[in-house]
C-alpha cells in the first residue's frame, strides 16, 4: 500500500501543473470522474497496473479509451502516473488532487451518489443545503450509482449523510421491531 505521503506527492505535484497551465477546473474534473470510473472497474485497473505490458500497451490503453473525451493535459497526467507504476494508486491520488483543487477554491468536495444523473436545480439546491449544514462552501461531485436506491448518499469529507429510500427503510424497520 502506498503511503499517504507519496499520495500527497503525487496529488501536490499535478496540482502544481494544471494550476500553473491554468486548466485546474477542466482537468481536476475530467481526473476525478476517470478515477470514478477506475474504482468501478476492476478490469481497467488491472490492465493499467499490469507490469508485465509496457508503458506503451499501457498508455495505449489510455489513448484508445480517452482520446477525444478528455483534454490533452489529462491524458499526458494519467499516461505519466501510469508509466510511473501508480495506476492502483490512481482513485486515492485524484481524490487527494479534488481535495487540493476545493482548499484551493475555499471549498470542500461532496461526493454525491445517486440512482440517476441530478437536474442542474436538484444539484444547487443539494450544494445550498450541504453548505449549510457544513458551514463551508460545497462544490457537488455527482456521481450516477444505481445501487442508490431513491434519493442520495452524500459524503463530505468523513462525514456520510445517507438520504436514500434503502436508508429511511431501513430506519423503519428498526422502528417497527424497537
Amino acid at each position: 500500500m502506498a503511503s499517504d505521503a507519496l499520495i500527497h506527492g503525487y496529488a501536490q505535484a499535478l496540482f502544481s501543473v494544471v494550476r500553473a497551465e491554468d486548466e485546474l477546473d477542466r482537468v481536476e474534473d475530467e481526473l476525478y470522474r476517470f478515477g470514478k470510473l477506475l474504482e468501478s472497474n476492476h478490469e481497467l485497473k488491472q490492465a493499467l497496473a499490469n507490469q508485465s505490458l509496457d508503458k506503451d500497451q499501457r498508455a495505449k490503453v489510455l489513448d484508445e479509451l480517452l482520446t477525444d473525451k478528455v483534454s490533452p493535459h489529462t491524458l499526458g497526467l494519467l499516461n505519466f502516473i501510469v508509466a510511473q507504476g501508480r495506476a492502483r494508486q490512481l482513485p486515492q491520488i485524484l481524490g487527494e488532487l479534488s481535495a487540493l483543487a476545493a482548499e484551493e477554491r475555499e471549498s470542500v468536495v461532496a461526493e454525491v451518489r445517486s440512482a440517476v444523473p441530478l437536474q442542474r436545480e436538484q444539484h444547487e439546491q443539494l450544494a445550498a443545503a450541504l453548505s449549510k449544514a457544513t458551514g463551508k462552501k460545497v462544490e457537488v461531485k455527482a456521481i450516477v450509482d444505481p445501487s442508490v436506491i431513491g434519493g442520495v448518499v452524500a459524503k463530505v469529507g468523513e462525514t456520510i449523510i445517507d438520504g436514500s429510500l434503502r436508508r429511511r427503510l431501513e430506519q423503519l424497520r428498526e422502528q417497527v421491531r424497537g
